[in-house]
């Protein structure tokens, strides 16, 4: 199969929606916009296909991610993401999966850097492709 993100022949993951048949390298998921699901089926998706925030919060103007201090899009997208909870927390795809794999070994409970929600963030974070390590 060829990759839709590199256009290299090997592509072994494909799109988890039914009747699709885009594939692509799992290190070339995250540069083309696709989804892997680290939890229950391990699915994926294509960038058409892949799943998107229902929250429907917007930034205020000169919004910028918690983490890095970068400012975020206008808008939900793939890159730019909002806590479900108290959604005003604006962040990075990049960002928040950083977050997501800390340095420091021990007790480690992912959640919104700003309201510490961990009942509506971890499932939406986990849907949208965030890899969560279990410990």
């Amino acid at each position: 199969q060829e990759c839709c993100v590199c256009h290299q022949r090997g592509a072994t993951i494909t799109c988890s929606e039914t009747g699709c048949d885009v594939s692509f390298h799992l290190p070339c998921a995250t540069r083309g916009g696709c989804v892997t699901q680290y939890f229950g089926l391990y699915r994926s998706f294509c960038r058409e296909h892949h799943p998107h925030q229902e929250v429907e919060a917007v930034p205020e103007e000169d919004t910028t991610c918690l983490m890095c201090t970068d400012p975020v899009d206008n808008h939900t997208s793939y890159s730019t993401m909002v806590c479900p909870a108290c959604q005003h927390t604006w962040f990075h795809r990049e960002c928040i999966q950083v977050g997501a794999h800390p340095s420091l070994p021990g007790d480690h409970r992912f959640q919104c850097p700003a309201c510490r929600d961990q009942n509506a963030f971890l499932p939406e974070m986990l849907t949208l492709g965030i890899q969560i390590p279990v410990r």
